[in-house]
């Protein structure tokens, strides 16, 4: 059975190992958006599974193959349904469900708040489009009714923020302990 330091330096060498490819045209790469994502969430006294999701929501860009401007080609690399199944092997819902749930939040925030959809970056906007665009109103209703709703919505806020070209935050080896306490129970004990 694997151990909890086996997950989290599987989890750190993927980072290592293609985190520092393009974010999706931002000026920032995948590693660096991770962890301005999870800085804010930290910054905010989020529980350490939503610490976790917030640094992890984007894993499913590094689980593929698709070339970086993938939706500059008109191609929705679904990162957000990919980082969901991979998680769900070692977190919980509370870790797995406001990842799969962020690019929804998009969708939602976009269709009600008035002043949102102008904050996106570009590829932000562009990406929007592929993913879906703008909810119905019974898409908005329903998306409000999920129980990780709030924390979909907190994910996807940090996450727009979390383009800063430069700005420096602690390393990936820094939210380890976020990612042990988050790890589901049953996986065994180790030290850190």
């Amino acid at each position: 059975m694997e151990t909890k330091n086996d997950i989290i330096s599987d989890i750190l060498q993927l980072f290592n190992e293609k985190g520092h490819s393009e974010y999706g045209g931002e000026a920032v790469t995948q590693l660096e958006h991770a962890l301005q994502t999870a800085t804010l969430a930290r910054e905010n006294n989020a529980s350490d599974q939503l610490i976790t999701a917030a640094l992890l929501h984007d894993i499913g860009h590094l689980l593929h193959d698709l070339p970086n401007d993938a939706p500059l080609k008109g191609i929705d690399d679904v990162h957000e349904n990919k980082a969901a199944v991979f998680l769900r092997k070692y977190f919980p819902e509370t870790v797995t469900e406001p990842v799969r749930l962020h690019v929804m939040a998009k969708r939602y925030l976009s269709s009600t708040e008035e002043t949102y959809y102008s904050l996106l970056s570009e590829p932000s906007k562009q990406s929007l489009v592929l993913q879906g665009g703008l909810m119905s109103s019974t898409e908005v209703s329903s998306f409000e009714q999920n129980p990780y709703f709030s924390d979909a919505v907190k994910l996807r806020k940090w996450d727009d923020q979390a383009k800063v070209q430069e700005l420096t935050t602690a390393p990936v080896e820094d939210f380890e302990k976020n990612i042990a306490v988050s790890l589901r129970s049953y996986f065994l004990e180790d030290s850190l």
